[in-house]
């Protein structure tokens, strides 16, 4: 049997390392300490397989694992840190909504829009401060197909795409704490909403006209958050960003 050492190799990794590979999926509320093993399974994941068709997603190593190791150093002793993630991209069928018929003219013959939403994000803690955090990542994919007659009148088919991403970033304070609005807004990028009750919440969100990529997309998520923890005094914001 072909790869059969690749294999049996794949079959010791963690469980969840599996299933990155199989699945390109991960779905796991665990303690800090078995995330740490976790991320050591994925460490050793290039020096054993080499085949391209059992790589992991750019996504893990790019993305989730630096995640895990800055959020966790601020998870409560003993606490969760839950992260789902649907890193297969944007190609399965059940992400793309219902194609439109757009009005036609000129040269169109006939234009057909839809878009593909892919959540592939989501990061939930209890932090050491009392305070929750959630973290949300979603892509979304314009696509256009455009029928037309050339100049010379042959028939062309176009295909544009145009993708955004929204992100989203939540901070539920600990009991008790009210927060101050910071005295220098955020960036113009980076709207930041307050809804008041039991415990205040406060929420930052940016919308990006471009998808960013590994250690630009660790940095994008680091930086909305700093903007949640501006809001508590020093000694209640945590180290993250």
């Amino acid at each position: 049997m072909f790869w059969k050492k690749t294999r049996a190799a794949i079959a010791r990794f963690h469980p969840l390392h599996q299933t990155l590979v199989w699945q390109h999926t991960l779905a796991a509320s665990m303690p800090v300490d078995d995330w740490a093993q976790l991320v050591h399974s994925l460490s050793g994941h290039e020096t054993v397989v080499r085949r391209r068709r059992w790589a992991l997603p750019p996504r893990v190593m790019g993305v989730l694992v630096p995640l895990v190791q800055t959020l966790g150093e601020d998870v409560a002793p003993g606490g969760p840190l839950t992260v789902e993630a649907d890193l297969r991209g944007e190609n399965p069928p059940e992400k793309a909504g219902q194609h439109y018929q757009l009005p036609a003219h000129g040269r169109i013959r006939k234009l057909t829009e839809w878009f593909v939403v892919d959540p592939w994000l989501r990061i939930g803690a209890e932090l050491d401060d009392g305070s929750r955090l959630e973290v949300r990542v979603v892509d979304r994919i314009r696509h256009r197909k455009i029928h037309k007659i050339g100049a010379s009148g042959k028939r062309k088919v176009a295909h544009k795409t145009r993708r955004t991403q929204v992100l989203r970033c939540r901070r539920v304070l600990p009991r008790g704490v009210a927060g101050t609005r910071p005295t220098q807004p955020p960036p113009a990028w980076i709207r930041v909403a307050v809804k008041d009750g039991r415990r205040r919440t406060i929420t930052a969100t940016v919308k990006s006209d471009r998808i960013p990529q590994g250690g630009d997309q660790v940095d994008l998520i680091l930086t909305t958050l700093v903007e949640l923890f501006r809001w508590t005094p020093p000694t209640t914001a945590r180290r993250i960003g």
